[in-house]
């Protein structure tokens, strides 16, 4: 519930009214037609008493009590309305019939409820104005036309009865329309608060996706390079002294490698600045909230930018996997790769995905089995590519480069390949090794 919304319900609580009265304004004016109708009620109870024969007072008390029933116009209409019928021949409680049949005609009450009382007073109106016309036309002596009698009594039933039930029924109508639309306003109230906490979590959720993916990003872009330059950096040491040719050529391929990831790193990072520019520049046009920017709009115009990128032929694909190989050899690796199939364009998103996971297999390789012998098989088949990275064990048992793992890379390559509909399998072979494979449609991220 809103704050405001809680102070309406506040107020609506301070003015609620006693008993049956919601407010008490309500219960003023009622008191007020009330009074009026037992005051109209006890003078017209005066002449009733002297045509009856009864005690003048004791007919006053009867129109006093009378007219006071119009207090209970809201909780019985029904009581009102009957008790003005019941005395329409003592020709007293105009105002009670009145305001009666209008609060009856606007209640929920059912329309031949209202309809059989309203025919009702109707017709005792319109004996009772008709005898007491054709009476006062004989005392007078007056000599009118036949139809003047029924007429007048028609005029007078129809105008004492039906202006209060049309009226009263527009009222009803109205204000049921009135109701109807406060409930239509508090339903879509509610469903725009639920779109909203639906918006929040979708962007909360596009924030997780797109840290995710920058994380996934920056570990296949560094943690190959940096283990190779690391590899490198090692064996530089290592023949320093003792043969310093091979030290040179180690030291330029530690140079290129360092390069080349800063190469990629700067692919990405121009990528996340056209990425929150755009996303600016939306929010600039839609007016939106400024500090929303950096998170959930950075994020998806990051990763529209990114697919974009990689529609343009950016980043690395299948036809560089051939030199990754030959980077991984040059570090003293025993790797053989095997291609079945015509090589086809892909989608670029699909190359990219098979690069990143053959590029995270060697790397894990790399550090944790140094040594050991690799076959990387690519085959290209008729509606998908499929790749595999297999290892054997390393020599002299199972031995670790010492590099920092942080564990990530079979969960991201797992990510990469079933985001376009793929399918991942990995795990450790009968003769000791470790085993990575992935199955790519070729027609999948284009979808």
């Amino acid at each position: 519930m809103t704050t405001t919304g809680a102070h309406q319900d506040t107020a609506g609580m301070r003015a609620r009214g006693p008993w049956w009265w919601e407010r008490r304004r309500s219960a003023v004016l009622d008191g007020g037609l009330a009074f009026v109708s037992a005051l109209e009620c006890g003078l017209e109870g005066i002449s009733f008493a002297r045509a009856a024969g009864v005690p003048v007072p004791l007919g006053v008390v009867f129109g006093l009590l009378t007219g006071s029933v119009l207090l209970v116009r809201r909780r019985w209409p029904f009581a009102v309305v009957l008790v003005s019928i019941a005395v329409t021949s003592a020709e007293m409680g105009y105002l009670m019939s009145l305001v009666g049949l209008y609060t009856l005609a606007a209640s929920e009450a059912p329309r031949r409820v209202i309809g059989s009382l309203a025919g009702m007073s109707l017709v005792g109106t319109f004996i009772v104005t008709f005898v007491r016309t054709r009476q006062n036309v004989a005392d007078t002596g007056v000599d009118v036309h036949q139809w003047y009698v029924p007429m007048v009594s028609v005029v007078m039933a129809a105008g004492l009865t039906a202006p209060p039930v049309l009226l009263g029924m527009y009222v009803g109508a109205r204000r049921r329309l009135m109701e109807s639309l406060r409930e239509r306003a508090d339903s879509l109230e509610q469903e725009l608060s639920l779109l909203a906490d639906r918006a929040e979590q979708r962007a909360e959720w596009a924030r997780t996706e797109e840290r995710t993916r920058i994380a996934r990003e920056m570990h296949d872009v560094v943690a190959h390079r940096v283990s190779l330059m690391v590899v490198h950096a090692a064996a530089l040491q290592a023949v320093a002294l003792k043969d310093p040719p091979k030290a040179v050529k180690n030291a330029a391929l530690v140079g290129d490698m360092g390069r080349q990831a800063l190469t990629e790193l700067r692919e990405m990072l121009g990528v996340l600045r056209s990425g929150e520019s755009v996303a600016a520049r939306q929010a600039g046009r839609a007016g939106g909230a400024v500090e929303a920017v950096p998170l959930a709009a950075v994020g998806l115009a990051a990763a529209s930018a990114a697919a974009a990128a990689a529609a343009a032929g950016e980043g690395p694909g299948m036809a560089d996997i051939e030199a990754l190989v030959g980077q991984s050899r040059e570090t003293g690796m025993v790797v053989e790769l095997s291609v079945l199939g015509e090589s086809r364009a892909y989608p670029r998103v699909v190359e990219q995905t098979a690069y990143r996971v053959v590029q995270e297999a060697l790397t894990n390789v790399l550090k944790h089995a140094a040594g050991a012998k690799v076959v990387v098989r690519l085959a290209h088949r008729e509606a998908e590519v499929a790749m595999q990275v297999e290892n054997g064990p390393s020599d002299g048992g199972a031995q670790d480069a010492g590099l920092p793992s942080g564990g990530n890379g079979l969960v991201g390559m797992r990510e990469r390949v079933t985001a376009l509909g793929g399918v991942f399998v990995s795990g450790e072979t009968d003769a000791g090794g470790f085993r990575v494979s992935a199955v790519l449609p070729d027609r999948g991220a284009a979808a």
